[in-house]
């Protein structure tokens, strides 16, 4: 018989003793006043351990872009999709991280028997799911995913900074510091801000675009 001294082990010992393919989701982008928000599914292969998977936020950049490189070459399969900027601010953001979820699952070549999701919400799949708080830091899969949607996310704002340097993206990443809010005051809202996002909808009260 299982123990059941605590619910949270319990739980992911349950997962993964569930027959099938296992699949990781995570997303990364929700806090940025720009651009999209980017979620990752991952299957992993057990015969090819991927060694160093953490949770992206604590990885260093050369880490995680060498971990990416390692993660796409070694696992059974990965997927990688977005919700754009207008479909966050039609939807909110949680629904389009979900959305963005949902689409990375969908987008998977082989179909999982069960799939984790980081976080304490799912989106709507067709095969079993479960969310797991802090996943990222306890399931390699998830691990995994965190990581690919960490990178994808981070090359995207690359690609901003060259259309709109004025705003720093390539420094920011789109999060709400100082600096971006001071390029929001000065230049006012990009094509890809997020207009739902109070931030952003000072500034387009205050600036003529």
């Amino acid at each position: 018989m299982r123990s059941r001294k605590s619910s949270a082990p319990e739980q992911i010992r349950l997962v993964f003793d569930a027959p099938g393919l296992v699949a990781g989701v995570d997303e990364a982008g929700r806090g940025p006043l720009a651009g999209p928000v980017v979620a990752a599914a991952v299957i992993l292969d057990e015969l090819q351990p991927i060694r160093g998977l953490k949770d992206s936020k604590v990885l260093s950049e050369k880490r995680r872009e060498a971990l990416y490189d390692e993660i796409r070459a070694k696992a059974l399969c990965c997927s990688i999709a977005e919700a754009s900027v207008d479909e966050i601010d039609a939807l909110n953001i949680l629904q389009a991280t979900l959305l963005a979820m949902r689409r990375a699952v969908e987008g998977l070549r082989l179909l999982p028997a069960k799939v984790l999701v980081d976080g304490n919400r799912l989106p709507v799949l067709r095969v079993p799911a479960e969310a797991i708080v802090q996943g990222d830091a306890r399931v390699q899969a998830i691990s995994a995913a965190s990581i690919l949607a960490k990178v994808h996310r981070d090359r995207l704002c690359a690609e901003l900074h060259a259309a709109h340097p004025q705003y720093g993206f390539a420094a920011h990443k789109g999060y709400p510091t100082p600096d971006h809010l001071e390029a929001l005051r000065l230049h006012g809202a990009s094509p890809v801000h997020r207009r739902s996002f109070a931030p952003v909808r000072l500034v387009m009260g205050e600036c003529v675009e």
